[in-house]
């Protein structure tokens, strides 16, 4: 099942990445904002290395992207599934992006950010957790439902001193 997951990740994070792509380059066409180059910075200053490349933008851009969505993936298969968990996703991957950019000193805490470039930058990690979570939650579902729904399927609602389900034999 580990195998399961690590592809249907990668598959649903390169997914969610590239729809995010197409959402960014629609802003930038209305609002004729510039490609960021904080992705590629980040990745040669972990590399030990100054300035930025299209390469490493890229290779940064596209691959976050992708090995997070193996998180979700396992979210999925956990039986983490729906806009909600999505949307517990976004805040991972917005907590990703910041605590690389600032512990590389190539970012600045968000609270200090111009509140027009913070919410353009929700709303594309919000796409992307929306995406990648899409594909992951379907992907997830062939397998039926995860130990999560199935605990919570033993007494529907919101109840108390529920226990889990007996281990599978």
């Amino acid at each position: 099942m580990r195998t399961r997951v690590v592809w249907e990740g990668l598959l649903a994070g390169a997914t969610g990445v590239a729809v995010m792509t197409l959402a960014e380059k629609a802003e930038q066409r209305c609002t004729g904002r510039p490609d960021s180059q904080v992705p590629g910075r980040v990745l040669r200053r972990l590399a030990g290395r100054d300035g930025s490349t299209v390469a490493a933008n890229r290779v940064m851009h596209y691959g976050q992207g992708a090995v997070l969505g193996v998180l979700r993936s396992a979210m999925a298969h956990a039986g983490l599934r729906g806009p909600l968990s999505s949307a517990q996703f976004a805040v991972v991957r917005l907590t990703n992006d910041q605590l690389l950019e600032n512990a590389t000193g190539v970012g600045a805490p968000p609270a200090t950010w111009p509140r027009g470039e913070l919410v353009v930058d929700l709303l594309h990690k919000a796409v992307y957790a929306l995406a990648t979570g899409a594909v992951a939650d379907t992907l997830a579902a062939r397998g039926g439902p995860g130990p999560g729904q199935r605990h919570a399927a033993r007494r529907p609602g919101r109840h108390r001193h529920v226990g889990p389900p007996p281990c599978p034999a």
